[in-house]
């Protein structure tokens, strides 16, 4: 056994395994079933050309090497990213921890309560910070939430706004660079006009409909905003704030105002700066909007006793369900980083937070008297954490590299400086020796802080915040660490059992792909410094580039977009950009096959694009001649098709190469989704499929970790002509010769995270990729065969194999009075999470096994649904009262001394043998979604009812 191979751990099927497994599907060689499952025409005919795989220790060391790369200078750039103080309890037990960043989205409640009660503590934070009603469980960073906000407050215009077509949106000339660069992306195909200006000067017209502020401002300056919000509503204009989370301890909240959507990024609530990101994002609005908030909100019901339980709120808002109706993309989130955020103000506390921010505020004032003593004018007349200089910025800048630290230079007049709470006394004085040697003179040392305040007295922060039990309890490690651990026994995540979810790709994230996001070599650079300061990054982000277009056959990547969905959008994007560089304005139609991902329409939509839907065949294909038919139909005016790769049935259509032709000859460009890219890789490409772009899920296919629903990261490859249209960015040059503005805030995205496909890449290699590739069609038709006569499975390819997923067909369960819903919950007691339900297709479940599981539990998830179905037949379609419907059974139930059901409580919580060596309990029964959504909760309890349930 060669123990230094990356390979060997990754891949879950032993040598021994495999050769009972390849019996069971009965196929002689691995290279037999790939024949029999990919249409010859696609399969690669060479290797990929990647560097050959390293072993753990070699990488560890790789890394380490890249990082001392990286120059750790002390930044002051501030703009929107400061630098943090992640409470070390926090690193080890959420971060670094397995079971809370291998979770996947909470779609099953019942096994997520810990991660939604961190959620919703998420939530109230926000809400009380910004004096709004209601807030979202985050978003991808905080020029991404701006934009939601932009189009939000589009949607909801007035009747007669609509009908008027009021379209412009006034844009504070004080907005952060890097979100007004993603406002005009996301403006441009939805007709939205940006007018920018100074607010304290400008006059609404009525052909507004809304407003956005930056709160403090760009420049550090803080505004009273309350006459000009007013101002706005009196001309029926809505007004979005984007605030530093940190300022409104110290500051009036934004509600208190009267804005209508706050939004903002939590990064300086603890998470690592890494390059740009992951960062939670948040959204915070009037419950009046409920409806159309994007991303997801957590949400108080309860389950069939009545007992208090957390779930996803208002999920029919999702893609799959509204498709091109659909108001955002529920996965754009940050639940991990969320998490993160909402612990450290759980740690803190309100007291704690009030001190870092004075903290904060203070070390600001005392810069700007020693600065302004030397001789220098500060210009900002109040402010938070961020002075502006008038000075020579060449002169400053010269000398404050020379001492290792980065300030921001906005014009060759002016330098701008962010303060953070890792700032010492020493950082201070460096900082203002920095402009003493410009003077040629030496300043008093500042020994303490001042005590002075810059924060005008009408917008002094008066009312509480953070009120709750929760923020007010955990203040020592032993307290948030035990806080910690009994939330995670909540959930269940990779570190328990597989988690099947067929087009999620859970697999394995290495823990030697995950240290490097430890490291303050990687986590402590600014996204804005300059890049020789950044090498280590760029040495990997370039090669991690040239990689991903490699193995998808194109001639260029962009890393920008800081999820799936928003590669969907980019991919879109660049296309559009395309045909408009050659003077087709015209084209706007994007077929999508009625079998699409629920995301695909919903990002033709927001690119300003109009979907025409093409049908399916009965075995689950594209319907190529319907397909032809559409392509001509609308060919002077066809834009793109999205097609996902193989199928999102399962499928490796042997069409596909027709399908791309027959777009590509009337006028379109070929988007694929690579949602199923781990289907692909080593073994064909979307190159070698005729695509034109294709978005990949580093969460997905390359080991990324899901977090509980985010961070992901999804990047889009690109053919030669899409080249020059890649996204770029404002401040730090990246994207294309001709590329289109910002899709993310940082310039390279979430860089952070992409160490961790860079660590996948290298240690797998080409021979290593591929296997995983072949490893996950293995796995899949493994579990195929083993399910076979107890389930149908409903698609498959020609020659009667799954791709890396297949539909079972829970349907015709119905005669039994049981739904897939039922199955789904009856797998708790089992120990397992559900596979995808319900999609593609109503009534099914959808599963993915990946190549890192093995064959034992392969096999027993396998013997986990044999043994359920079973049980179906067991049921009476006439008594609700069977072990189907009311699971999962909870330890409360199985301890009571009361027993109502007519089968036995081992049979109800230890179905099979295995399940008693390692029970998983359900924390609460099945959760009620329709009490939840009529009684719309999506913050902690004020302490009063606590104290009012305690006294009842």
């Amino acid at each position: 056994m060669q123990t230094d191979s990356f390979k060997l751990r990754h891949i879950g099927p032993s040598k021994k395994d495999l050769e009972l497994m390849l019996k069971t599907v009965n196929v002689e060689s691995m290279e037999q079933l790939i024949f029999e499952t990919v249409p010859d025409d696609i399969l690669l005919k060479h290797p990929l050309n990647l560097p050959s795989a390293m072993s753990e220790q070699e990488y560890a060391n790789h890394i380490h090497a890249l990082s001392a790369d990286n120059k750790m200078f002390k930044s002051y750039i501030g703009l929107g990213y400061h630098e943090s103080c992640l409470p070390a309890v926090i690193q080890r037990n959420i971060l670094e921890n397995p079971g809370w960043y291998t979770a996947y989205t909470p779609y099953q409640a019942e096994i997520a309560q810990g991660r939604l009660e961190a959620l919703l503590n998420f939530q109230t934070m926000i809400s009380d910070l910004t004096g709004m009603e209601l807030a979202n469980a985050s978003l991808l960073d905080e020029s991404t939430s701006a934009a939601e906000a932009m189009t939000m407050l589009f949607a909801v215009r007035s009747r007669a706004q609509k009908k008027a077509n009021v379209n412009k949106f006034f844009v504070s000339e004080e907005l952060l660079p890097q979100t007004l660069s993603l406002l005009e992306t996301r403006a441009l195909p939805l007709d939205i006009e940006l007018v920018i200006g100074d607010h304290r000067t400008f006059t609404f017209g009525e052909d507004f409909y809304g407003a956005l502020v930056q709160y403090p401002g760009k420049s550090g300056e803080i505004y009273d905003y309350g006459e000009f919000i007013t101002k706005a509503h009196q001309a029926e204009i809505k007004v979005a704030v984007a605030a530093d989370i940190l300022s409104l301890v110290l500051l009036k909240s934004p509600g208190s105002l009267g804005a209508d959507v706050v939004v903002g990024t939590t990064q300086r609530f603890g998470i690592p700066l890494g390059y740009g990101g992951p960062h939670a994002a948040y959204f915070a609005t009037r419950e009046e909007y409920k409806r159309n908030i994007p991303g997801r909100i957590i949400g108080v019901t309860q389950d069939i006793d009545g007992n208090r339980a957390l779930r996803m709120a208002l999920q029919t808002r999702e893609q799959h369900i509204k498709r091109d109706k659909a108001t955002s993309n529920i996965c754009t989130a940050q639940v991990l980083l969320a998490v993160m955020a909402g612990m450290y103000a759980v740690y803190h506390g309100p007291e704690g937070l009030k001190y870092i921010a004075k903290k904060v505020h203070q070390s600001t004032v005392s810069i700007a008297e020693k600065i302004t003593a030397l001789g220098y004018t500060q210009l900002n007349t109040h402010y938070f954490d961020t002075i502006r200089i008038s000075a020579e910025a060449s002169t400053i800048k010269t000398i404050a590299e020379q001492k290792e630290i980065n300030f921001y230079y906005p014009d060759e007049n002016t330098v701008s400086i962010s303060l953070n709470e890792a700032a010492t006394l020493a950082d201070l004085n460096a900082i203002v020796s920095v402009f003493a040697e410009a003077k040629k003179t030496n300043a008093n040392t500042i020994e303490n802080l001042s005590a002075a305040i810059a924060i005008p007295e009408n917008l002094k922060r008066g009312s509480d915040y953070m009120t709750h039990e929760v923020f007010n309890s955990y203040h020592s490690e032993t307290e948030l660490m035990r806080y910690i651990k009994k939330l995670e026994r909540k959930d269940l995540s990779l570190n328990h059992s597989m988690i099947a979810l067929g087009s999620c790709t859970m697999k394995l994230n290495a823990a030697a792909e995950m240290l490097p996001l430890s490291d303050p070599q990687w986590g402590n650079i600014h996204p804005f410094v300059p890049v020789d300061q950044a090498q280590g990054y760029q040495k990997v982000l370039k090669n991690l580039e040239d990689y991903l277009t490699e193995i998808t056959g194109f001639s260029g990547t962009s890393l920008q977009p800081n999820s799936g969905a928003q590669g969907e959008y980019a991919g879109l994007m660049v296309i559009k950009a395309y045909h408009e560089s050659r003077g087709d304005h015209h084209r706007n139609i994007c077929l999508i096959p009625s079998s699409a991902h629920g995301t695909n329409p919903a990002s033709a939509v927001m690119a300003g694009m109009k979907v025409v839907v093409t049908k399916a065949t009965e075995e689950g294909n594209i319907d190529v001649e319907d397909l032809r038919q559409k392509a001509e139909q609308h060919k002077d005016n066809l834009a793109a098709l999205m097609v996902t790769y193989p199928s999102t049935h399962g499928v490796y259509e042997s069409a596909i190469k027709e399908v791309t032709s027959i777009v590509h000859d009337n006028g379109g460009q070929v988007y694929m989704d690579g949602a199923n890219m781990n289907a692909q890789v080593g073994i064909t490409n979307p190159g070698a499929i005729g695509a034109d772009v294709c978005h990949l899920n580093l969460h997905k296919t390359f080991a990324i970790p899901h977090g509980g629903g985010g961070p992901g990261v999804g990047p889009i490859c690109v053919a030669k002509q899409l080249v020059p249209f890649l996204p770029g960015n404002p401040i730090i040059k990246t994207g294309g010769e001709q590329a289109i503005t910002a899709i993310s805030a940082a310039p390279w995205g979430s860089s952070l995270a992409c160490l961790i496909s860079y660590g996948y890449v290298r240690m797998l290699g080409t021979k290593g990729l591929r296997e995983a590739t072949e490893f996950a069609i293995l796995n899949a038709n493994y579990i195929k065969e083993r399910l076979k006569g107890g389930y149908d499975v409903l698609y498959t390819g020609e020659r009667g194999r799954a791709a890396h997923e297949m539909i079972i067909d829970c349907r015709p369960f119905k005669a039994n009075g049981i739904e897939v819903t039922d199955i789904a919950k009856r797998l708790m007691d089992y120990g397992f999470h559900a596979p995808t339900v319900s999609f593609p297709v109503a009534g099914t479940i959808m599963i993915e096994p990946t190549e890192s599981e093995s064959k034992a539990e392969l096999d027993r998830f396998c013997d986990a649904l044999l043994s359920i179905r079973k049980e179906i037949d067991e049921v009476n379609a006439e008594d609700p009262n069977n072990v189907m419907k009311n699971a999962p059974h909870t330890l409360a139930m199985l301890t009571a001394d009361q027993w109502d059901f007519p089968y036995s409580r081992q049979k109800a919580a230890y179905p099979l043998a295995y399940v008693a060596d390692n029970k998983f309990w359900p924390s609460v029964r099945r959760v009620d979604d329709a009490y939840g959504d009529r009684n719309l909760i999506c913050t902690c309890a004020p302490i009063e009812e606590y104290m009012e349930e305690a006294e009842a």
